[in-house]
């Protein structure tokens, strides 16, 4: 396993402290958690590398987002000891796991269900008892265990997922990619006196959710 430690020292040293992420937790949680156990055997040399992973065996591509995007995602979130958080469209479960490690409670929903499957089972490994993943569509979340105090994607929107925001505490935050428009951009939507507000973060590109694509314009 030394392999793969020094990668994981590598990664947090040279793509996410690099990228301006300082909240000790979140390093602390990126150099506990072993990203190669959430990825197919066949990719484990992959696991470290700068890169949206794709996970997926045989059905819909499904990916772990870059590292870098996923420590910048934890780190605007502001996730609290005591947080309820869902993560969306966790693949394998890796960003899970890290919310895991920061929150209170960690709900993770996927729309396959063998990869929701190796979530469960990764959480269960890691001994991590405060996370669950769920068979769910993307747009759907998880409102048996709702209203969350971080909603968090595990890639990007084409459009806006309003079930989700229905999801939020009063106080609460959605971080994603917002890719409705151009160029793509991390974004954070606040909850606060029945209101949404929307706030653009940094330029980011991830792959977009299934359920959360851009509705099809009609072609001529």
């Amino acid at each position: 396993m030394s392999g793969f430690s020094t990668a994981r020292q590598k990664m947090v040293d040279g793509q996410v402290r690099t990228n301006d992420v300082t909240d000790r937790r979140i390093l602390d949680a990126m150099l506990t958690v072993p990203r190669e156990v959430f990825v197919p055997a066949s990719r484990q040399a992959l696991a470290y590398l700068d890169l949206d992973l794709d996970v997926s065996e045989g059905g819909a591509k499904r990916f772990l987002i870059k590292p870098q995007l996923t420590g910048k995602l934890l780190q605007a979130a502001e996730i609290g000891e005591g947080d309820n958080v869902l993560v969306v469209g966790c693949a394998t479960g890796y960003l899970a796991a890290l919310a895991a490690k920061l929150a209170g409670q960690v709900t993770a929903t996927e729309c396959d269900s063998a990869l929701a499957a190796k979530a469960k089972d990764a959480f269960a490994a890691l001994g991590l008892a405060n996370a669950t993943c769920k068979v769910a569509s993307c747009s759907e979340g998880d409102p048996s265990t709702a209203p969350y105090d971080v909603i968090i994607l595990n890639g990007a929107a084409e459009a806006t997922p309003e079930g989700l925001l229905g999801q939020l505490k009063e106080g609460g935050r959605l971080v994603g990619v917002s890719a409705e428009s151009k160029p793509p951009r991390a974004v954070i939507v606040t909850h606060s006196h029945g209101e949404f507000g929307h706030r653009a973060l940094f330029d980011a590109a991830a792959p977009v959710l299934p359920g959360l694509e851009r509705a099809a314009a009609f072609v001529f």
